[in-house]
């Protein structure tokens, strides 16, 4: 049987991660969504939120007791500790259930396991826990327009949260394989991922 293939999946918001994370599925591989597990983590009566009540107060904790996404973005951009703080909650916690998932895909016989990992680049461990890494890339301008597209958030708001990720020259130097995102339809994009799922144990036809 031939060995699992680990897949890193990384690259900005807004570079459409998450569009080729689907992609890879449809062709079998099994992806471990590290934003969706946290996600789940401080949604109401999610793990985290006792410790975020805990270390934040209850003033971070919405009525029906998630996390207050924008209260804490805010924090995090005034007081820089507030973030490493938060991440000393949540990443423990990720990292358990993203391995428990691993442990199941592979029992389950995937030839690949896709590791959304959107810090992957930032992280000091996560390269050495896959096999290749995949960053799918695009221009700061076209992750604006997409983000302000789908969501709330402002231009500043977006900008600031970019500047918080990995710079785009940094996680193009830790690329084994890049996609490049930017006016491409769906069906193109599609093919791309099509032609390269062999890189990662999965069929190309």
């Amino acid at each position: 049987m031939a060995p699992v293939v680990r897949l890193g999946l990384t690259g900005g918001i807004g570079s459409g991660k998450s569009t080729v994370a689907s992609l890879l599925a449809a062709r079998g591989a099994a992806v471990v969504d590290a934003d969706a597990i946290a996600r789940e983590l401080t949604a109401p009566n999610g793990l985290a939120m006792p410790m975020i009540a805990d270390t934040f107060g209850q003033d971070f904790i919405t009525s029906a007791g998630a996390l207050d996404r924008d209260k804490m973005r805010a924090l995090a951009y005034a007081d820089p500790t507030a973030r490493k703080r938060l991440e000393s909650i949540i990443h423990p916690l990720v990292a358990r259930e993203t391995q428990s998932q691993a442990l199941i895909a592979a029992s389950d016989g995937r030839a690949c396991i896709v590791f959304d990992i959107p810090l992957l680049v930032e992280s000091p461990t996560w390269r050495q826990k896959v096999d290749h890494v995949l960053v799918v890339d695009c221009t700061p301008e076209v992750q604006v327009s997409r983000v302000m597209a789908r969501s709330q958030l402002t231009r500043k708001v977006i900008e600031k949260i970019i500047s918080s990720q990995a710079g785009r020259e940094q996680r193009l130097g830790a690329a084994d394989t890049v996609i490049f995102n930017v006016d491409v339809t769906l069906e193109s994009l599609a093919d791309e991922v099509r032609q390269i799922s062999h890189r990662f144990g999965l069929s190309s036809k």
